[in-house]
């Protein structure tokens, strides 16, 4: 394995073994597979947040082809899931909530952000909440029968594949994710600290 790729690699493994731990540590997170799942929804959490902050408010409405989400509406795809899914297994949204019109209701950086971050506090409030008995129930969405943890699974499954859209999305505007930048600032320090570089 190249030296570069090596070093990304332990990064990301140190990285989410850190956030492990802290998490862990402050005891914020239940054992088994409702804290696996609370901890990698933080993970995804903490990094859409600082990609809508990153990315410009110009930006927010660039699309790659016609008839594909902007960054707005993947913030806002994003937070409707969040809101939504829980819904089919009897966790209330908010007052208000529509699905089916959530992801275009808001168009501002800021009133995204923030539609983002209650989304976030609304679905790992509800995974807290649901008692291991109740993660075992049935439930169906989209023609999918489920348990209430397949649910949930998919919903870490969807915050990820929309981090890793938003990551392409930053990188095609010239944004690079927080980050990644703050990996490669530590990475540029520790050379010129060497010696003899």
């Amino acid at each position: 394995m190249p030296k570069r790729t090596l070093s990304a690699f332990l990064f990301v493994l140190l990285s989410s073994a850190s956030l492990a731990t802290t998490v862990l540590a402050q005891g914020a997170l239940p054992a088994g597979v409702k804290g696996e799942m609370l901890m990698f929804i933080t993970d995804a959490e903490n990094k859409l947040s600082q990609l809508a902050e990153a990315m410009p408010e110009g930006k927010y409405t660039w699309r790659p082809a016609k008839g594909v989400r902007s960054p707005a509406e993947v913030f806002m795809h994003v937070a409707a899931a969040n809101f939504g899914l829980p819904s089919f297994w009897g966790v209330k949204p908010p007052d208000g909530f529509d699905f089916n019109t959530y992801e275009k209701s808001l168009t501002r950086k800021a009133d995204i952000q923030k539609a983002l971050a209650a989304s976030f506090v609304h679905l790992k409030a509800a995974l807290a909440a649901t008692s291991d008995e109740d993660l075992d129930k049935p439930t169906e969405f989209f023609g999918m029968k489920t348990t209430v943890r397949g649910g949930y699974l998919l919903v870490v499954s969807h915050v990820h594949e929309h981090l890793g859209q938003s990551i392409a999305y930053a990188r095609m505007n010239g944004v690079v994710p927080p980050w990644t930048a703050k990996q490669q600032e530590a990475e540029k320090a520790a050379t010129t600290k060497r010696p003899g570089m």
